[in-house]
């Protein structure tokens, strides 16, 4: 599923970013003139080792900067999303879980033009023994920060899923076709951004998370010791 993101302009013009570390990262990216002449054999030669090498293809198409990409990344504590009932940590309550596995992300900018960036997200989604039906909407937000910083922008998605009879997980690749992040001026490289993605979870979800548990596998126990309580490991 494609979706999109905005930041507002006004939000990041009033962004006062350090003026070495921007200037620094417009450095790393963007040589202009000097390196132009090279541009095509370095990609030619890239393209011949990249086939010689049998290399895979990236899952999106790639963009075309002059500088880093901003940094794509989960954050920890909504990382996964599991569900008990009547908030009782065991495999046997368990209603439906959800977890990140994995995230492509692409960006494009010139002069003082704004960041436009790609990001596909790859979900894995599953349902317990207390999952009410084959439906389930999960909800997830991706949000744009000023690196290590602020909060500039963040949205909620619907993941809408649906499980097959005797089916207990599926997956999911969604699509963000276009985030959009504003520029100050040509200085500001995408090194000072960063996208945090994660479920929209409960704090006990999220203390769930953050404590790193997760549920042991009882190898010759009985049922009854499996489900029982608190049966949950740390790793």
């Amino acid at each position: 599923m494609r979706r999109t993101l905005s930041v507002a302009l006004s939000a990041l013009m009033a962004l006062s970013i350090a003026a070495t570390a921007a200037t620094a990262h417009a450095q790393a990216g963007g040589r202009g003139g000097q390196d132009q002449g090279g541009g095509d054999d370095q990609v030619a030669k890239k393209k011949k080792r990249d086939d010689e090498w049998n290399q895979p293809k990236a899952p999106l198409a790639q963009l075309r900067n002059a500088g880093p990409c901003p940094y794509v990344k989960v954050l920890y504590d909504a990382s996964r999303y599991v569900e008990f009932k009547d908030g009782k940590e065991s495999a046997a309550q368990t209603a439906y879980t959800g977890e990140i596995q994995g995230l492509s992300s692409g960006c494009a900018y010139k002069s003082n033009d704004p960041i436009k960036m790609q990001v596909q997200i790859l979900f894995e989604l599953g349902r317990g023994p207390q999952a009410t039906g084959g439906q389930k909407t999960y909800r997830y937000w991706v949000a744009v920060t000023e690196r290590n910083k602020d909060v500039l922008a963040k949205e909620y998605f619907d993941l809408p899923v649906n499980f097959r009879d005797g089916q207990d997980r599926v997956y999911a690749t969604e699509t963000l076709k276009t985030i959009t992040i504003p520029r100050a001026d040509e200085k500001v490289s995408g090194g000072n951004f960063e996208v945090l993605i994660g479920f929209d979870v409960t704090p006990e979800m999220a203390a769930f998370n953050r404590d790193g548990k997760r549920f042991r596998v009882n190898a010759g126990q009985t049922q009854q010791a499996q489900t029982q309580p608190g049966n949950v490991a740390k790793p």
